[in-house]
């Protein structure tokens, strides 16, 4: 375990993006402590995301949050940048400039393009009021992420990992992605299948995923 003030704690809940961040605390050996945080609609239950005292860090009762001291993250990607500079050696970022900038180019691309119809369909499903959600929206969100994927092709090559030759934030992002995309039933390309399983057969994923269960 790395040493750092005091453990991390991360606040959480399942399949949900906060997975992306307990990966990356299993893949640094950082010492951190994970909360179960549910996201129901009941804040009267003390492990609710509604909840006044989960409120208090997280004002749009959304999971993850991380707390180090008196830092409060609540942005899934920032929360794995943050983990992954508070552990260097672990590789998780890259140091070099122009590894850096593609970095954020494929986090950026992971975030605004291959994520949002998954989570459009999300939103459309569930997690809007029932009158704020339109049924067509799951055609378009059907349409957009068949639109992403072929956009990753250019910017991805066929190696096996996402950026400089090993493993890195930007695969637990892909692998996440991928595997969110087929729980919600939409077409994911075979290679996508394999890279998903190829990266979630990585000791810490595992731990991340047994931690879960």
């Amino acid at each position: 375990t790395m040493s750092h003030p005091a453990p991390l704690k991360l606040y959480g809940f399942g399949p949900s993006r906060s997975f992306r961040a307990l990966w990356a605390l299993e893949e640094t050996g950082l010492a951190f402590e994970h909360i179960e945080t549910v996201l129901r609609k009941d804040g009267s239950q003390a492990n609710s995301a509604k909840h006044p005292s989960y409120l208090a860090l997280n004002a749009q009762g959304k999971v993850p949050t991380l707390v180090d001291g008196n830092m409060i993250l609540t942005e899934s990607i920032a929360i794995v940048n943050y983990i992954a500079r508070l552990a260097p050696e672990s590789k998780l970022m890259p140091t070099s400039v122009s590894d850096l900038a593609r970095y954020d180019e494929l986090s950026c691309f992971v975030l605004a393009e291959l994520e949002q119809p998954l989570w459009s369909k999300g939103k459309h499903l569930f997690a809007l009021p029932e009158e704020q959600r339109v049924p067509a929206m799951l055609d378009t969100a059907k349409f957009e992420w068949a639109k992403a994927v072929r956009s990753l092709e250019a910017l991805l090559d066929d190696t096996e990992f996402a950026l400089g030759g090993h493993f890195s934030a930007i695969d637990i992002l892909l692998a996440h992605t991928f595997n969110w995309a087929q729980r919600f039933e939409f077409d994911v390309p075979e290679k996508y299948i394999a890279l998903r399983d190829r990266h979630f057969a990585r000791p810490a994923a595992q731990r991340a995923l047994a931690s879960m269960a």
